[in-house]
């Protein structure tokens, strides 16, 4: 089936912060609005929506304050183990071991990460 027939959108993009307080008040002041906050092994985490543009922000002191510094994007899929599957096809190695779980959101997310080819960082994730 491939990879796209799993796959229903952008889910989030991913930028590391140093700090999470003023990197709020800045998407805040461009429209985006807080939906969820969490602490993930000591990471201060926030997900923020303007319209279909979700951003993941996480306060880990790693931001690298450089042209470049987005982490990652995540794609949307119906179907975790599935696209899994079809990424083994491909060949692309994971970032991680197997897919992992967070419980983030009411039920959950799963998902795995592979590299693409400029070393950026592509998120799989399906929320349960």
């Amino acid at each position: 089936m491939g990879i796209a027939s799993y796959v229903t959108g952008l889910q989030h993009i991913g930028i590391p912060t140093n700090n999470l307080d003023s990197t709020l008040a800045f998407y805040q002041s461009l429209g985006f609005e807080k939906q969820y906050g969490t602490n993930n092994k000591g990471e201060e985490v926030a997900f923020l929506l303007q319209k279909q543009v979700m951003i993941e922000t996480y306060q880990n002191y790693q931001g690298a304050m450089a042209p470049g510094s987005i982490d990652h994007i995540a794609l949307d899929v119906s179907d975790i183990e599935a696209v899994y599957a079809e990424v083994g096809k491909l060949g692309y190695p994971t970032l991680e071991d197997g897919i992992q779980g967070l419980p983030f959101w009411k039920h959950g997310v799963r998902f795995f990460t592979i590299e693409g080819p400029n070393k950026e960082k592509i998120e799989f994730s399906q929320m349960l």
